[in-house]
């Protein structure tokens, strides 16, 4: 296999990137200059040491003037509402909606989707253990609300269903709300490319 084959089959691992594209991807390198692949690579290299995950909600976050170090600007900012807690799927879904400005409690990064057809060994790669304990530590601050921020299709429902089986003691014990987003995302479209207003609607109809 040839390195650019090589390049070619790691595009393909992305999210959402087929064959055709991830070609596209590999010849556009090919064409940028010498300084720019370096800086590419440079890049990517670097991602590790520059980019932290929150040890809170588990997102991915640059260094930053915070109180804690070891947590993001969220995670950080005392004026969040501590009383929910907002599950999601991937970072990109956080910037989402924090987009909408109207969410402004917290968040946890489960780390994926759970598909239908293969729930266990997707089951075990998600964060399920690390939310559990959040939510338990969360009981001391008054947690109220636990919101499954999932996108409105099969692998999101499935993702919700098992998460409400996961945290059913705690929720029993502690009587949480536990809310979804609303039908302002339409069946079948995916939170990280919703736009502001329809993920407002979302949160504003939560059921």
């Amino acid at each position: 296999m040839t390195s650019l084959d090589k390049l070619v089959a790691y595009f393909e691992k992305f999210p959402g990137v087929g064959v055709r594209q991830a070609r596209r991807f590999a010849f556009h390198i090919l064409t940028l200059n010498k300084a720019n692949v370096a800086e590419l690579a440079d890049l990517i290299t670097s991602l590790p040491q520059s980019v932290i995950e929150c040890e809170s909600c588990h997102r991915f976050y640059s260094e930053g003037n915070y109180q804690n170090k070891t947590m993001c600007k969220v995670c950080n900012d005392l004026n969040r509402d501590k009383q929910k807690l907002l599950i999601v799927a991937r970072d990109s879904d956080i910037q989402a909606i924090e987009r909408s400005g109207l969410y402004d409690g917290l968040y946890f990064v489960l780390g994926g989707t759970i598909p239908l057809l293969n729930d266990y060994d997707n089951a075990k790669k998600l964060r399920g253990g690390a939310l559990k304990v959040l939510v338990e530590n969360r009981t001391e601050h008054g947690l109220k609300e636990i919101i499954l921020g999932f996108s409105i299709n099969p692998d999101g429902e499935n993702t919700g269903r098992y998460i409400e089986t996961l945290l059913k003691e705690l929720i029993d014990t502690h009587s949480f709300k536990v809310s979804h987003l609303g039908r302002g995302l339409s069946t079948g479209s995916e939170l990280e490319y919703a736009d502001p207003e329809t993920i407002k609607n979302a949160l504003r109809n939560r059921i």
